[in-house]
């Protein structure tokens, strides 16, 4: 079997804040198109993963590459494939949600940004909203326009760094739906989060990262394996907090707003 060509490799990945250690060593890697998430409590490092796989932090020790360039070597390569989805929606609460797509789009110089724009706030459910300030959209309308943001010039890998973070289930529930969009039409996505709900839904592999390195990595079925056989009991299965909120609310499917 052919192993699928990488999008993102990381080996020996180093880094230290003063004296505190934060990564010692992480290995992974990311196929091109899947869904990767990189899972840790708060403090574990994750942040500081994406930040130097991004460009936005040098290692100290061991190499990473993203889309086959060496973060540290060709950081301009680098930044021309991918876009980043940081933990706070980066959007202009002043500006339309359509306003804030064609300044992008301007930015990075694509052509027809009105257009680019308009397909996006189709694409993600934003269109009847597409001229109102962005200062009156609830937090999931919020997180959706900045993944549609960062989907202008069509990047191969997008970093989604807690993107659901302080998010309702209902809004969770929007953005993951998008997440998989993403992977479903060939992008690459490593995405970071707390939530293991978020990961078990989304990721085709997972990794765990715990006081600076990966303890375990594999997709959902193979960490499962990991832990003791389930025993078999006949018990009567009661629905889940967010199914109870999702179907009072009544939006059972996560429709949107």
């Amino acid at each position: 079997m052919q192993t699928p060509p990488l999008a993102i490799h990381v080996s020996g990945l180093h880094k230290s804040y003063g004296k505190m250690q934060v990564l010692k060593g992480v290995d992974f890697a990311v196929a091109k198109g899947s869904i990767f998430a990189l899972l840790g409590s708060n403090g574990a490092g994750k942040t500081t993963v994406v930040k130097i796989l991004t460009t936005l932090l040098k290692p100290d020790g061991g190499k990473a590459t993203v889309a086959g360039h060496d973060v540290v070597s060709k950081p301009e390569q680098v930044r021309e494939s991918f876009s980043l989805t940081g933990q706070s929606a980066a959007v202009d609460e002043i500006l339309t949600g359509r306003e804030n797509l064609i300044m992008v789009a301007k930015l990075r110089q694509v052509k027809n940004p009105r257009q680019v724009a308009d397909d996006l706030l189709q694409r993600f459910g934003l269109a009847e909203a597409a001229g109102r300030r962005v200062g009156t959209y609830s937090g999931g309308m919020r997180r959706r326009l900045d993944i549609a943001m960062s989907l202008i010039g069509n990047p191969p890998i997008i970093f989604l760094d807690e993107p659901t973070t302080g998010l309702d289930p209902e809004a969770r529930i929007e953005v993951w739906k998008e997440i998989q969009s993403l992977a479903n039409s060939g992008t690459t996505v490593l995405l970071t989060t707390q939530y293991l709900e978020e990961a078990e839904k989304l990721a085709d592999r997972i990794a765990i990262l715990h006081q600076g390195t990966i303890i375990v990595s594999g997709t959902l079925a193979e960490l499962r394996r990991l832990l003791p056989p389930a025993k078999a009991e006949l018990v009567e299965r009661q629905p889940t907090l967010e199914e109870i909120f999702l179907a009072i609310i009544g939006n059972k499917e996560g429709v949107r707003r």
